[in-house]
């Protein structure tokens, strides 16, 4: 679930007339991109803390639900699983559309911060069945009992639009936006 964070934000903001610094405040259209960078993803960078505090990154199946919040299908077995078990705060690289942009720091991509938790696993039939609508190749990943899917609640984060335009976004900024 996309939340609030508790406490201090994660990511600090510039006041909104700073306009030499390099970090603005999300607006409508940038909201726009990173919550569809959000919907389109099937995969993304995690990044955990290992159990003596350093980073480690790994590629993870991902996608968002019904309700358009970020879920990841994580197995048991894996390193960074057993990471977020001990420490559930961790970072997503999402990767936006390729398009034709060429150089590759020119496409859009979305970090962000969280905590994860694993999914209630009353709700896994209906995740399962719209993963694999999404993604039919996961039929495979879905059926093996180590994997399971996983909850991550985002705190905030940046979305780079290509160079020169970068966006702090909160956890409200990446809700779905309203029928």
């Amino acid at each position: 679930m996309v939340q609030a964070p508790s406490g201090p934000d994660p990511l600090p903001r510039q006041p909104e007339d700073a306009r030499s610094a390099p970090h603005r405040p999300a607006d409508a259209t940038a909201r726009a991109l990173a919550r569809t960078i959000l919907q389109d993803a099937r995969h993304a960078t995690l990044a955990v803390l290992d159990a003596e505090g350093w980073p480690m990154t790994s590629r993870i199946a991902f996608q968002c639900d019904e309700a358009g919040l970020p879920l990841a299908l994580l197995s048991d077995l894996a390193l960074h699983t057993r990471c977020l078990r001990r420490d559930p705060r961790a970072a997503l690289l999402i990767d936006g559309p390729n398009g034709d942009r060429g150089w590759a720091l020119n496409r859009a991509r979305l970090s962000l911060q969280l905590r994860a938790a694993p999914a209630d696993p009353a709700l896994r039939a209906g995740q399962a069945a719209r993963w694999r609508d999404r993604d039919p190749k996961a039929a495979v990943t879905l059926g093996l009992a180590d994997f399971r899917f996983w909850r991550l609640d985002v705190r905030g984060g940046l979305l780079n639009a290509g160079f020169g335009r970068a966006f702090l976004m909160t956890a409200a900024d990446l809700l779905p936006a309203p029928d």
